[in-house]
């Protein structure tokens, strides 16, 4: 307010007031003209037009394509100096390792199975061993999932959901994107970029109007991927009490309706969606979307396309997203053996691992997210995988690393590390795997004096009273190899 009242006070008034304006006014004019002449003869050339000049902001414009000029010999500049030398690796003490796990590996508040595999990042020594036989993994299966599907299909691939048609029939086809939304407001708001319905049908319908086409009917198609879309491995109680919908190639919000709550047929949910959204876009629908393939004749008409892969397998990690696992499994068994089921989705993961010299050995894996209690893998399976995504020989699979959650930061560890050395916060990444009775952790610890190792920790058997404690424990001895001073003695 004060600003505005002394702009006031200082305004001409009376008669000097034109005269005054006009004089205060006259620089910001010529400059405006200079810059409308400016702009005037780079678009149109008018130095060249007029006065016959040479200039070089519109080059071309009359005169033909530049002259390129080969040959061009550039100076060779100075070579900038290194501001910080490569890290030599730090070889870790099992001694070391021994001591900071100790006060924790015997609570029997951690059930009566506990596994830990500790090995020095450096060399690939396992310098720690506790326990012996296999694991149920919980959700530290998506470290295998996400790995088989970097190496697969590249972390800068994506999934396309298409609109086919012709005439006025046309076809939503899924392709496999687990984060296609449904409102384009919505869908912006979210990390990482997701395609949406929305703008899919606005583009449908931009399409059928060049082709004069204002009435519609819609099929959908969600044939991609095939076998059954509820795990035959999984409790019957999953779907009911919300833990996973069926898994399909077509859906949107990863087949949660208004509620937050999973329907049904995800398929069909998407179908209506995509009705609604055509219809706000100025197409009419007759009738209920239905089920049907889509020809192979048929034309595109629209298109959207997913985040890439390597973004999807960041967040899947990040918040373990069971939904987007199950999906990225397909893919993989579709991309190795044309077999997009659960079977076929779990036996090319353990292919696709195995060719990059993952143990495997008496792995036993029916999902891709882990929420199946049979599953069972033995802990050094976690640790070799571990091993292969933070080699430099595999820069494809960085975003398995990337994607782990940041003890006391983020995604599934945010809310975790609140007790234990304040140090290991931020120096410890790691998957997590929680089912009743089952707390996993798998990740990687750097610990302050630069020794860096990679680690397994899963308790299957820990009794439903000491849930917490045991996930407690875990991180406890997690954040002991993130604060420890491990480094072997020189």
């Amino acid at each position: 307010m004060a600003l505005r009242e002394q702009r006031h006070a200082d305004r001409p008034s009376g008669r000097s007031r034109g005269r005054s304006g006009l004089v205060s006014w006259l620089p910001e004019l010529v400059i405006a003209v200079v810059l409308l002449v400016a702009a005037a003869n780079a678009q149109f050339d008018l130095g060249h037009r007029w006065f016959g000049l040479t200039t070089n902001l519109a080059p071309g414009v009359n005169d033909g394509p530049a002259r390129v000029v080969a040959g061009v010999d550039l100076p060779v500049g100075p070579v900038a100096p290194a501001i910080a030398r490569p890290a030599a690796g730090v070889a870790v003490d099992p001694a070391a390792v021994r001591a900071a796990l100790a006060p924790y590996v015997g609570d029997p508040r951690l059930g009566k199975h506990l596994e830990i595999r500790v090995s020095d990042l450096s060399t690939g020594a396992v310098v720690y061993r506790h326990g012996t036989g296999t694991v149920t993994p919980a959700s530290t299966m998506k470290l295998l999932t996400t790995t088989a599907a970097l190496q697969t299909l590249g972390p800068m691939s994506r999934f396309t959901t298409t609109v086919v048609g012709a005439g006025n029939r046309i076809v939503l086809v899924g392709g496999g994107d687990p984060f296609l939304m449904i409102s384009k407001a919505a869908a912006k708001r979210q990390y990482p970029a997701r395609a949406d319905l929305a703008t899919l049908a606005a583009r449908t319908a931009a399409s059928l109007r060049t082709k004069g086409i204002r009435t519609v009917h819609l099929a959908y198609d969600a044939s991609l991927f095939t076998g059954p879309a509820v795990n035959p491995h999984w409790p019957a109680t999953y779907l009911s009490e919300d833990v996973v919908p069926p898994i399909t190639a077509l859906w949107a919000n990863e087949g949660r309706d208004a509620h937050g709550g999973y329907v049904a047929d995800p398929a069909q949910a998407a179908g209506d969606d995509f009705a609604a959204a055509l219809r706000t876009a100025g197409i009419a629908v007759r009738g209920a979307p239905v089920p049907e393939k889509a020809p192979a004749a048929d034309p595109r008409l629209a298109a959207v396309e997913s985040s890439p892969v390597g973004e999807i397998v960041q967040q899947t990690l990040a918040l373990s997203d069971n939904n987007a696992a199950e999906v990225l499994a397909r893919h993989v068994g579709a991309a190795v053996d044309h077999d997009p089921s659960f079977v076929g989705g779990t036996a090319a993961v353990q292919k696709v691992l195995a060719r990059l010299g993952v143990h495997t050995a008496g792995a036993h894996q029916y999902d891709g997210s882990g929420l199946s209690r049979d599953d069972r893998l033995d802990p050094l399976t976690l640790l070799d995988v571990l091993g292969v995504v933070t080699s430099s020989a595999h820069p494809q699979l960085r975003e398995v690393i990337t994607g782990l959650p940041v003890a006391g930061f983020t995604g599934s560890l945010q809310y975790r590390f609140d007790s234990g050395p304040p140090q290991a916060r931020g120096r410890v990444r790691a998957k997590t795997g929680t089912l009743t009775g089952v707390h996993a952790l798998a990740g990687l610890a750097t610990a302050p004096d630069g020794s860096q190792m990679l680690f397994v920790m899963v308790a299957d058997r820990v009794g439903g009273a000491d849930d917490f404690i045991a996930q407690h424990d875990l991180d406890l001895m997690a954040g002991a190899l993130g604060a420890c001073g491990c480094a072997r003695a020189s």
